[in-house]
């Protein structure tokens, strides 16, 4: 074989070999679908429910579901931004400032409330203290967060919804009554110190670490949502999300909480929360896949199905509960925590 032959011959298998890692790689990508969780839902404590997320999906889709998990809000969203990441659990402010950065972000679901439907598709953030410490946040009869101002406070991110921008909204809307703090912005809550708004300021990553940082006595408040804790606690007396309600961590909690049973909180401020939706990027994620997700989320099967909709007084772990389900929701629906947040 000529020499010139033989180039061709090797052009050609090189080009055939390509061809095929090409088709290859295109149908791994397509037959494979990431769903990224935020620090909050990647423990151990709901892998069953995530992989019951994905057993759906690929019985609707066909595609196998790939968790990302993280230990950083930041990724978490970068990686649905990208493309990385297909679909995302994240809270209604990562939502609400992803699809500002990026339209092709689009809020899929969400978890209906007692009522199956949007009405009251919605959870709380709570700023809480430990128990014998309540007196402190009291004006009158009534719980007050007018005593805050020079306290050790932990948050969950910056970009966490119900672990920071909804109760920084709160705060500045109380304070901003008072002449001595008019201009108080959502910056200066993020940072302690001398002549700060807060002596310290700690951003614990999740939930779960926010308040284990309060019932450790590292800090005096702390910014915790009920969704991610409620497996961790039992309600000891008051009306459950309300201030004055007072907690028990249980004694099989698991960890961060294994050593803290029997530790208590009260409530002093409750701030009610659109849910989470289940989001999608639309560019790198088909019409026709989105509508069968949906579809099968939103099916009366999954109602009942116990891996993600917790019976009452169930100890298994996981974020959904029952009578509630998932509904369909858009966009528009989250412009009343815009307006709030302050945001376009």
């Amino acid at each position: 074989m000529s020499l010139k032959k033989e180039s061709r011959v090797i052009a050609c298998i090189i080009s055939v070999f390509m061809l095929s890692m090409t088709l290859f790689m295109g149908c791994a990508r397509q037959k494979t679908i990431t769903m990224a969780w935020l620090p909050n839902n990647s423990g151990d404590n709901e892998k069953a429910m995530r992989a019951e997320f994905g057993k759906i999906i690929m019985n609707a889709t066909g595609y196998k579901v790939v968790d990302k998990l993280t230990t950083d809000y930041n990724i978490a969203m970068a990686a649905l931004e990208s493309g990385d990441a297909q679909l995302g659990y994240f809270g209604p402010f990562e939502y609400i400032t992803g699809h500002a950065r990026n339209s092709n972000i689009v809020a899929l679901i969400v978890e209906s409330g007692n009522s199956g439907t949007l009405s009251d598709a919605r959870y709380f953030s709570r700023l809480l203290v430990k128990k014998g410490s309540e007196g402190k946040y009291m004006s009158g009869k009534t719980y007050s967060i007018n005593n805050i101002a020079g306290k050790k406070i932990s948050f969950v991110s910056t970009s966490s919804t119900s672990g920071f921008n909804m109760p920084a909204a709160a705060i500045l809307e109380d304070f901003h009554k008072m002449t001595k703090w008019k201009d108080l912005t959502k910056d200066d809550l993020m940072q302690g110190g001398k002549g700060k708004f807060f002596s310290q300021v700690v951003f614990s990553g999740s939930h779960q670490m926010s308040l284990a940082n309060l019932l450790k006595g590292t800090v005096d408040i702390s910014a915790v949502d009920d969704i991610d804790v409620r497996n961790y606690l039992e309600l000891t007396s008051g009306t459950d999300e309300e201030p004055g309600a007072v907690y028990t961590v249980k004694k099989d909690a698991a960890a961060p909480f294994a050593e803290l049973a029997g530790a208590q909180f009260v409530i002093i401020k409750t701030i009610p929360v659109m849910n989470t939706p289940v989001e999608a990027n639309v560019s790198v994620l088909d019409q026709k896949t989105v509508d069968q997700i949906v579809n099968a989320l939103t099916g009366e099967k999954v109602k009942d199905d116990q891996l993600l909709f917790r019976p009452k007084g169930s100890s298994m772990a996981g974020l959904f509960m029952e009578p509630h389900c998932f509904v369909r929701v858009s966009d528009y629906d989250y412009d009343g925590m815009r307006r709030i947040l302050g945001l376009k």
